[in-house]
This record gives C-alpha cells, sequence and structure tokens, in this order.
C-alpha cells in the first residue's frame, strides 16, 4: 500500500500475517499483499490489533477477498 510509512506496527502486533520488504514497506505474508487470501481464524485477533495500530490506516479489512484491489473498498 503507497501509504505504508515503514513504522513497523503491523508485524510487532502479527508477525505471523506482515513482512517487510527491502524498504521495510509492511505486505501480507500470505498472498504477497493481493487480498486473495483469508487470513486463518486463529490470526484475526492479530490482524485486528494490526489494522486498528495502524498509524497511517494503510491496512485494509473486508468481508471478502480484493483480489488485489484493496481500493475498491474504500
Amino acid at each position: 500500500m503507497d501509504t505504508c510509512i515503514a513504522c513497523g506496527a503491523c508485524g510487532a502486533a502479527a508477525p505471523d500475517i506482515y513482512d517487510y520488504d527491502d524498504e521495510g514497506i509492511a505486505f501480507v505474508i500470505l498472498d504477497d499483499n493481493q487480498g486473495t487470501q483469508e487470513v486463518p481464524e486463529e490470526l484475526e485477533e492479530d490482524m485486528i490489533d494490526a489494522f486498528e495500530g495502524c498509524p497511517t490506516d494503510s491496512i485494509k479489512v473486508a468481508d471478502e477477498s480484493f483480489d488485489g484491489d484493496a481500493l475498491k473498498y474504500e
């Protein structure tokens, strides 16, 4: 997501969901940030913690797949 400032908050809250590229920009490990894979139920609480803790609102959450276009839910 273009708004990520590489603060590390999401990875701290949900290390099994988020990792960082060479510039420190976060991405979802499950599907390389495409929004095509559902977060496993056992990780949903961590995902919500990361979502709520993101200072730039870069994390998008929806009930259905983004299919690579998270902006369609804005």
